[in-house]
C-alpha cells in the first residue's frame, strides 16, 4: 500500500470499488499504515454517546434471519405482542431520573402483517403499526423530555413521512446489498432483507430529509467484494441526499439456537480493516461499533477512525443482542480517554442536522431545548 496514494484517492478523487476490495484484503505489515490514515480522517478528538431507553414495541416480524432471535412465534408466551402505550410512557418517564434522552423504538418489520398482531392493534383502536408507533411518538412528544428514534425495517414513502413528523431521526442498517446473500441460511427467509426494498427506503428517507443511520453487518457469509459494494451503494445515497448522520459496522456474533449458532464470528483483523476503509469512505459521518458486542478490542475501534460509541441505556438490555450487556457509561468514558479522546453525550439526531430543513418547528424547538441541557 503506499500512503501517498491513499491519500489522493480519498482527498481528491475517491476511492473506487476496487481499491475498497484492496484495503479490505490488506496484508499484515499494511494494516497499522491503514488504521492510522484513517484515523487522522476524524474530524475532532470527539468520541459521542447517545443515553437512550430501548423500547421493543413488538418482537413479532416478517422476516426469520439466521442470526436472529429478536423476532419471537406469536405462540411463544414470553413474546411482546404489543407493547402498551401506557407501559412505554411510564419507563420513559423514569428513564428521565437517569438522564436519558433518547426513546429508541424497535420494531419487527411489517409486524402487522401477523393476525395476532392485528388483533391486538384494532382491540387498541389502531389499524397499523404505523399509526400505533406514530401515536406513541406523539405522546413521547407531549409527555416526556426525550426524542423518538424509531427503527422498524422497511417502510414505504407515506410511512416515512407520517413517522418523519414525530422522529427526530430514523434508522435501519442495510446489513449487505448482495442479493446472492438472499438466498443463503442469513437471509433466505427474510423477504424484508432484499437490497433493493432496503435501498429504496433509505433513499426515500433522504427525499424527505429524514436523519439516519445506517450500516453494514459482517460475517454473515458476505465476501470482500459484497462488503465493498454494500459500502458503495451507502456512499452514493449519501452523496446524493447527505442525510445520513452515521454508519455503523456490526460484527455478528454466533446465537444459541439460531440457524447459525455455529457460524464463525468476523475476526478482530476484519473489523479493523473494515472500520477503517469505512472511516476513508465517510470520514464526514461517524462512523459506530456496537461497544456491547466488542469488550475487549473497543479502544481498537477509536484507532481506526471510530467515533461514537452508539446508544447505550442505563435501564433496559439491548434485546437484539440480549446475550451482550452495555458497558457502563463510566467504563466507556475512561477507556476514550485513556485514548487521548474527549468523551460527549449527544442526542439521538447530529448537530448539523438540527435545522429546519430536516425538522418541523415542534420537534426543532425541543431537540434545541435538549441541546442547550447538554452544554
Amino acid at each position: 500500500m503506499n500512503q501517498t496514494y491513499i491519500f489522493e484517492k480519498t482527498n481528491k478523487r475517491g476511492l473506487n470499488e476496487d481499491d475498497v476490495v484492496n484495503l479490505l484484503n490488506s496484508k499484515r505489515e499494511e494494516v497499522n499504515q491503514l488504521m492510522e490514515i484513517a484515523n487522522h480522517k476524524r474530524e475532532s478528538n470527539i468520541i459521542t454517546y447517545s443515553k437512550n431507553m430501548f423500547i421493543p414495541v413488538t418482537e413479532i416480524c416478517r422476516n426469520a434471519c439466521g442470526y436472529c432471535i429478536f423476532k419471537k412465534s406469536p405462540a411463544n408466551p414470553d413474546a411482546i405482542i404489543l407493547k402498551d402505550k401506557k407501559d412505554i410512557i411510564v419507563k420513559l418517564k423514569e428513564s428521565e431520573k437517569y438522564g436519558c434522552k433518547e426513546a429508541l423504538l424497535t420494531f419487527g418489520e411489517e409486524a402487522d402483517s401477523d393476525k395476532v398482531v392485528q388483533k391486538e392493534l384494532k382491540k387498541k383502536g389502531y389499524v397499523s403499526i404505523v399509526e400505533y408507533v406514530y401515536d406513541i411518538c406523539e405522546n413521547i412528544l407531549n409527555e416526556t423530555e426525550l426524542l423518538p428514534h424509531t427503527n422498524g425495517g422497511v417502510f414505504e414513502y407515506e410511512d416515512l413521512k407520517a413517522l418523519h413528523e414525530v422522529n427526530v431521526s430514523m434508522g435501519m442498517m442495510i446489513e449487505n446489498s448482495s442479493e446472492r446473500l438472499m438466498h443463503t441460511i442469513a437471509h433466505e427467509n427474510s423477504p424484508g432483507k432484499d437490497p433493493g426494498l432496503r435501498l429504496e427506503a433509505i433513499a426515500n428517507a433522504g427525499k424527505l430529509k429524514i436523519p439516519y443511520t445506517t450500516g453494514i453487518l459482517i460475517g454473515i457469509g458476505e465476501t470482500k467484494e459484497e462488503i465493498a459494494k454494500s459500502l458503495m451503494d451507502i456512499q452514493k445515497l449519501q452523496n446524493k441526499y447527505g442525510h445520513i448522520q452515521e454508519l455503523i459496522v456490526q460484527n455478528f456474533r454466533s446465537k444459541k439456537g439460531t440457524p447459525m449458532e455455529n457460524y464463525p464470528e468476523p475476526s478482530l483483523l476484519d473489523m479493523i480493516r473494515t472500520v477503517s476503509v469505512s472511516k476513508l469512505l465517510f470520514n464526514d459521518l461517524s462512523i459506530q461499533v456496537p461497544p456491547n458486542l466488542n469488550y475487549e478490542t473497543n479502544q481498537v475501534f477509536l484507532l481506526c477512525g471510530g467515533d461514537d460509541w452508539g446508544g447505550i441505556s442505563p435501564l433496559t438490555k439491548d434485546y437484539v443482542n440480549p446475550e451482550a450487556s452495555w458497558p457502563q457509561i463510566k467504563q466507556l468514558k475512561l477507556l476514550t480517554n485513556e485514548c487521548g479522546y474527549e468523551f460527549k453525550e449527544r442526542l439521538a439526531i447530529y448537530d448539523k442536522y438540527i435545522n429546519s430543513n430536516y425538522l418541523n418547528d415542534n420537534l426543532l424547538n425541543k431537540t434545541l431545548k435538549m441541546r442547550n441541557k447538554l452544554r
